[in-house]
């Protein structure tokens, strides 16, 4: 496209971007300090017990006939090798330790449960609070009825969107300042269903909030569920943040990325029909 004519277009506003950003910076910090808390016990269960000889997940560490501690990941009834990521891996002094995630997965630091808990609290609480932000913006801006809700002819094309998005096919020109059905539909599990049901799962392993949300332990089957559904909801997050990333390195990361900071966005100037086009075929 060297050499082609393009014009700017306004694509995010400001609030967006900014809740945006804020977003990226909570779901980071909560992620690795969510990855400290869970080093201290690496494994989960389902019900209200920890059943510790029947674990759902695990990662743990044995020794191996050679003496050396072997990282093992259990799912199940699967096991697989997981030494120098899970389980085992190297620790400050470069020597390998039992540990659930590797240490530069976690923050505050390599191994400190109360402050990994601290931080964790405190960025919830600003994500629940700018994402509370976020919905009565849009709705105020009425963002999610015009830019977030399927239409019917995105309804119709979303069989081609999904072949388009297999063949790595993006949409160009204005159709690329439009969010696609199935960016849609991705973006409103996340708002409607991932993300309350992460700080819901959340709460819900609170014994102090028993009281207010004993029904909603007892609806998933118990605290140590809630544990597992939080941390399957944080798994599914982190997928969808990989997937969103990637989709940005291959239809443009330049453009997309000065897009969401500066709200602008070029797009391919549409050449203008020849003189007397009007006329052809008449």
């Amino acid at each position: 496209m060297s050499g082609t004519a393009t014009r700017s277009t306004y694509r995010h506003r400001l609030p967006v971007r900014i809740m945006h950003w804020i977003n990226v910076a909570c779901l980071f910090i909560l992620l690795m300090s969510g990855l400290q808390i869970f080093n201290a016990h690496p494994a989960l269960y389902w019900g209200n017990i920890s059943t510790f000889d029947k674990p759902a997940m695990s990662l743990t560490a044995r020794t191996g006939a050679d003496g050396k501690l072997r990282g093992q990941t259990q799912v199940g009834n699967l096991r697989f090798d997981t030494t120098g990521v899970l389980g085992v891996s190297k620790n400050m002094a470069g020597e390998d330790s039992r540990r659930g995630f590797p240490m530069w997965a976690t923050i505050p630091g390599p191994r400190n449960l109360a402050e990994g808990r601290r931080w964790h609290f405190f960025f919830a609480w600003v994500f629940v609070i700018n994402g509370l932000a976020y919905l009565l913006w849009s709705w105020r801006a009425r963002h999610l009825r015009d830019d977030l809700a399927p239409t019917r002819s995105d309804w119709r094309g979303i069989g081609q969107s999904l072949r388009d998005h297999l063949r790595f096919r993006h949409p160009t020109g204005v159709e690329a300042t439009r969010y696609n059905v199935l960016q849609k539909l991705a973006y409103l599990a996340v708002i409607f269903i991932f993300l309350p049901g992460i700080v819901l799962m959340g709460l819900a392993m609170s014994p102090q909030l028993d009281s207010v949300l004993g029904w909603m332990v007892d609806m998933v089957g118990g605290r140590q569920s809630a544990r597992t559904w939080h941390f399957v909801i944080a798994v599914a997050l982190v997928a969808f943040v990989a997937v969103h990333v990637f989709m940005v390195l291959v239809s443009g990361p330049v453009n997309q990325i000065r897009s969401m900071i500066t709200g602008r966005y070029r797009i391919p100037e549409e050449p203008a029909p020849p003189e007397g086009a009007d006329h052809v075929g008449k």
